[in-house]
């Protein structure tokens, strides 16, 4: 137990909490189990030290971190590792990584039902297996997801500026004075290609290559929290692989599924299948026409966010395909994001907004707003495409 509380001050002294995350100030700490959800590479593990950080002494015994991916626990239960925890003053236990020990929902459950005293704060993937939706963890704890960084978040990080959330209406209908303020403050064009590129990942202030770390977690994101989760046998990797590539190379087209299905060898319903697996991981959307949603083959197929689509072509991206993977990233999270009739549009809870350049001269139509790319300010009521990376 002391060799634990010894890493725990040492990564607690070695965690920056200048600029802690949005989501600090959102979660209920009071709540008995709560969990962390959020895909790999988002900045779990620091959103948990960021936590431990600013609200306890690092000397204190009264809350612990640990990782499961320590071997101790291959060894040791859980649930008698808590009850030692507790033994000794402790109140909060924080478990990161905590889908790495087999029967985990089981041991969670047992530890908040054995030790009512203890506050549990776990981290997990979005990716599950069906039947963990009817677990009772479920009902116990309070879940909240982790995402990357929005734009606006980016640039608080690289200035130190609390620059605040704003809503999808106050982008669409109040533009002029939501950007005003902003301009106060940043110039937010300056950053977004930076963004773009290596912005969502808080890993890019780390010392080392961005797309090469990008690429080893992505495919930790297939190999480990695809395939050992939902139990897909290692043979069928390589189309997992394959099948994320060519929704890559063509993204701004409809999916084939049939044709995808023959590329990778397998069924169309295993390619469904498999496209539900990818968005779980948080590595594609799929958008579905007005009125509509899954089971149904998806209108269009975007990446996640805009650093995948960097990291996984070999040429730069189409700027189209690049704004409207940074649009789509930035308003789904709170908004239903569905395809128009036309090239470019999408409808945001029942708004339709076009995705076009600056300079790109589409008939006016009074029911459309425009997002326009290349595009530092607003003018004659078009939006700066950069204002809805301030949504989150």
């Amino acid at each position: 137990m002391d060799n634990f509380f010894h890493r725990h001050a040492y990564l607690i002294e070695h965690t920056d909490a200048s600029v802690p995350r949005a989501l600090m100030n959102e979660i209920d700490w009071s709540h008995r189990l709560i969990g962390i959800k959020g895909p790999r590479g988002v900045g779990k593990t620091s959103f948990l030290l960021q936590y431990i950080k600013l609200h306890f002494n690092p000397q204190s015994e009264r809350c612990l971190y640990i990782s499961m991916s320590s071997f101790y626990f291959q060894g040791c239960s859980l649930v008698k590792f808590a009850g030692e925890f507790v033994k000794r003053g402790g109140r909060v236990l924080v478990i990161d990584q905590i889908y790495k020990q087999e029967g985990w929902r089981d041991m969670i459950c047992e530890c908040y039902h054995t030790y009512p005293q203890l506050n549990i704060i776990y981290s997990t993937t979005t990716v599950e297996q069906a039947e963990a939706k009817d677990h009772e963890i479920n009902t116990l704890s309070k879940c909240y997801f982790l995402h990357g960084f929005s734009l606006r978040e980016y640039i608080n990080q690289q200035t130190h500026e609390n620059l605040p959330r704003v809503t999808l209406e106050e982008v669409l209908f109040n533009t002029e004075q939501v950007q005003k303020n902003i301009l106060m403050k940043v110039r937010p064009w300056i950053y977004l290609q930076n963004y773009l590129h290596h912005g969502y990942y808080p890993f890019y202030q780390e010392s080392y290559n961005f797309t090469e770390r990008l690429l080893k977690n992505l495919n930790a994101m297939i190999e480990i929290d695809i395939l050992f989760i939902k139990q897909i046998d290692i043979k069928y990797l390589t189309r997992l692989k394959q099948l994320l590539y060519l929704l890559t190379v063509n993204q701004n087209n409809s999916p084939n599924v049939s044709y995808l299905a023959k590329e990778i060898q397998t069924s169309r319903a295993t390619v469904m299948n498999y496209m539900n697996s990818l968005e779980d991981a948080r590595l594609i959307h799929q958008i579905y026409k007005s009125g509509t949603n899954g089971p149904k083959k998806p209108a269009r197929i975007l990446l996640h966010n805009t650093n995948l689509l960097y990291a996984l072509l070999n040429d730069t991206p189409r700027e189209q395909d690049i704004m409207e993977t940074f649009f789509t990233n930035s308003v789904w999270r709170h908004h239903t994001v569905e395809t128009g009739q036309k090239p470019g549009i999408f409808i945001v809870n029942n708004h339709k907004i076009c995705v076009c350049n600056k300079t790109d001269k589409r008939r006016k139509d009074n029911d459309l707003l425009y997002a326009r790319y290349i595009c530092e300010v607003s003018h004659n009521g078009d939006i700066p495409i950069w204002l809805f990376g301030f949504i989150f």
